[in-house]
C-alpha cells in the first residue's frame, strides 16, 4: 500500500494534532509497511480496530492530563502511568495484565570534560502499539526514526521491531559513553606518568570520570535484566525473527556493563598509583635534602673548628687556612661522590 504522510511532517518527525497539550508524534504501520505519519492521537483506536496495524505514539514531557488521553485509548495501568510521569525512575520492565512498562535512560557525555548526563525515556508496550514518553526536550526522535527507516525490512515484526529500535538506540548510547570514558582514562594515564607532576589536574579529572562512571553504572546494569526479560518466551513480545537482534542488544548491554565495572576499578587503581608516586617523589626529595644537609654539616663543622678563638694547630698561620680548606673540600667531595653512587643525589 502506498505510504501517505500528513502535511505537518518535519525532518524530526510529525507533530500530531491531538487533545494532548504536549508535542506528540504518531506513526502507523500496516502489514510491515509505513502507511501514515502525523495523524491525530484520537484516531489511534480507529486504526487499531483494523487488522494488521501497529501504531507508535511519542509524547514529549506529558502531564498527567495528557496521559489520561493515552489511558483512554489503550487502557494502561494507573501505576505505570504514574511511573511515566514521575522523574528518576530506576531502569526496569514492569509486567501488567495486557501491557509492559519500560523505564530507561539515554546517556549523553561531553567528550571534553567527561561529564555525563542522562535523559529518562519511558515506554508502554502493548501487543499492537508502542507509546514512548520523553521526559526531556533534549531528546530528539529523529535518530529513532532513522533507525526504523534503515531497517524497515523487519517492520513486519510489529511492536518488537519498534521496541528494538528504541533499545538499540539507548544501549548504543551507553556503549559510546563507556568508550569515551575509556579514552579519557587513557589520557589520564599520560598525565599520571608525566615527568612534571600534575596531581591537582589528575585528582580533578579522576573525580569527574569516577562520578560519570557511577552514574552510568546506575543506568547500564539494570538493562541486563530488562533485555533478558524481553527475550523470555512467556513475555510474548519478541518473535523468532527479531530474537537475534535482541540477543545482539543483550550482548552490547553485557559488554557495556562489564566495561563500566572494569573502568571503575581502573580509576581506583589510577588514584592509588598517584598516591604511591607522590610518596615516592616525596621520599626522593627527602633523600636529596638529607644528603645535601649532611654535606653542609661537614662544612659547618670544619669552619666552626677553625673559627675558634683559642690556639690550635695552624692558628694564625697560612697553612692552617689551607688545611681547613683542604679538609672541607675532601670530606664534602667524598660525601658527594658516595651519595651519588648510591643514587641519593
Amino acid at each position: 500500500m502506498t505510504t501517505t504522510r500528513q502535511s505537518e511532517n518535519t525532518a524530526a518527525g510529525c507533530r500530531a494534532e491531538s487533545p494532548t497539550t504536549c508535542p506528540a508524534h504518531t506513526r502507523l504501520y500496516r502489514d510491515g509497511a509505513l502507511e501514515a505519519e502525523g495523524f491525530p492521537v484520537e484516531q489511534i483506536s480507529d486504526y487499531l480496530d483494523e487488522p494488521g496495524t501497529v501504531v507508535w505514539l511519542d509524547l514529549l514531557q506529558p502531564s498527567r492530563e495528557d496521559l489520561g488521553v493515552v489511558i483512554e485509548e489503550f487502557g494502561l495501568h494507573e501505576l505505570a502511568v504514574e511511573d511515566a510521569v514521575n522523574e528518576r525512575q530506576r531502569p526496569k520492565l514492569d509486567r501488567y495484565e495486557d501491557h509492559l512498562f519500560l523505564s530507561s535512560y539515554l546517556a549523553l557525555i561531553d567528550t571534553s570534560t567527561a561529564e555525563l548526563t542522562v535523559r529518562e525515556v519511558a515506554a508502554f508496550i502493548t501487543p499492537r502499539a508502542l507509546i514512548t514518553v520523553r521526559k526531556s526536550a533534549d531528546l530528539d526522535v529523529q535518530p529513532l526514526l532513522d533507525r526504523w527507516d534503515s531497517s524497515k525490512d523487519n517492520a513486519g515484526s510489529g511492536v518488537a521491531f519498534l521496541l528494538h529500535g528504541l533499545l538499540d538506540l539507548l544501549v548504543d548510547g551507553h556503549f559510546e559513553a563507556v568508550q569515551t570514558l575509556d579514552e579519557q582514562l587513557d589520557d589520564l594515564e599520560d598525565v599520571l606518568f608525566d615527568p612534571a607532576p600534575r596531581s591537582e589536574e589528575l585528582q580533578r579529572r579522576s573525580f569527574e570520570i569516577r562520578k560519570s562512571l557511577v552514574l552510568l553504572r546506575r543506568v547500564v546494569l539494570p538493562m541486563r535484566e530488562v533485555v533478558n526479560t524481553l527475550l523470555r518466551r512467556d513475555v510474548g513480545v519478541v518473535d523468532e525473527r527479531m530474537t537475534p537482534y535482541y540477543q545482539d542488544v543483550y550482548d552490547h548491554v553485557l559488554r557495556a556493563s562489564e566495561w563500566t565495572e572494569s573502568l571503575r576499578d581502573l580509576v581506583s587503581t589510577i588514584l592509588e598509583t598517584n598516591l604511591t608516586l607522590q610518596g615516592n617523589r616525596l621520599n626522593e626529595v627527602m633523600r636529596k635534602l638529607t644528603s645535601w644537609a649532611a654535606i653542609l654539616a661537614v662544612t659547618t663543622a670544619v669552619t666552626g673548628f677553625y673559627g675558634q678563638n683559642v690556639p690550635y694547630p695552624g692558628f694564625g698561620k697560612e697553612w692552617g687556612f689551607v688545611m681547613s680548606l683542604a679538609l672541607l673540600l675532601v670530606i664534602s667531595g667524598g660525601l658527594f661522590v658516595g651519595f651519588k653512587k648510591r643514587g641519593w643525589l
